[in-house]
């Protein structure tokens, strides 16, 4: 038996009965965890009325050899991001950012950059700023881009994954999804390789450079529609989220 004092925030949860929740935690340093929290929906108690998705609190567990669920003994709401049940958009992007969360990281797997990727990425969508479209966009596409490189499966912007050496650059550039990178050439076929803009292929580079973001909503879509494409493409599994953020849900 082994107890758990962390920071994390809840990417899903649903009723285990009246009183109670069965949760899926991002913990900083021990990565997803699940439990069950006895008692968690009851106004007085050890947590907080209840852990909502998309918060952040401070929890503690005990796991039990063998069990693959936890069980939560306290939950301190420490950041609700009200911000994001005030604005649709934002609750939809927040929710995607679970999604991909619930889809990358495997349990008990800790990637503490991936925790804090997610905090600052639901800072951003619940800011005032984030009632516009490009910069919910962006925050999107910042925590993609940060996840997937916490994950290892980052793709790869400079060199060309089809022929080698230093991926050179024509009017369109290809996604090849099963190698992880761009290539000037598909060399198998529209089905596995997909065109991209060079202003979608130059976003990401901003983005991997940590410079201010350029471009315009729609090039900041396409950036947010690929990398979610090669997520889809990666656990074999289409996200609905997806949609619900780039206008096609």
């Amino acid at each position: 038996m082994t107890s758990l004092n962390d920071m994390a925030i809840c990417v899903r949860h649903w009723d285990w009965s009246e009183t109670s929740q069965t949760v899926s935690l991002l913990t900083r340093e021990h990565g997803i965890v699940r439990g069950l929290a006895k008692g968690s929906r009851r106004e007085k108690g050890a947590f907080s009325g209840g852990i909502e998705l998309l918060t952040e609190g401070q929890v503690l567990a005990i796991s039990k050899g063998g069990s693959t669920l936890s069980t939560l003994t306290v939950w301190n709401l420490v950041e609700p991001f009200r911000g994001l049940r005030e604005r649709l958009g934002s609750f939809y992007a927040g929710m995607y950012l679970a999604d991909l969360v619930n889809h990358l990281v495997l349990d008990s797997d800790p990637h503490p950059e991936a925790y804090d990727a997610l905090r600052s990425g639901l800072e951003r969508l619940a800011g005032p700023e984030a009632a516009e479209e490009p910069n919910r966009l962006s925050a999107v596409l910042r925590f993609q881009w940060a996840l997937l490189g916490a994950v290892g499966t980052k793709p790869d912007l400079l060199r060309d994954v089809a022929i080698g050496g230093e991926l050179e650059l024509g009017e369109v550039v290809h996604f090849v999804p099963g190698l992880g990178g761009f290539s000037r050439v598909d060399p198998d076929g529209a089905p596995n390789g997909w065109k991209v803009r060079l202003a979608t292929l130059s976003t990401l580079r901003q983005v991997e450079s940590e410079v201010g973001l350029g471009g315009d909503g729609e090039t900041l879509r396409r950036g947010v529609r690929l990398l979610g494409a090669y997520v889809q493409f990666l656990v074999g599994k289409k996200l609905e989220t997806l949609g619900l953020v780039v206008g096609e849900g």
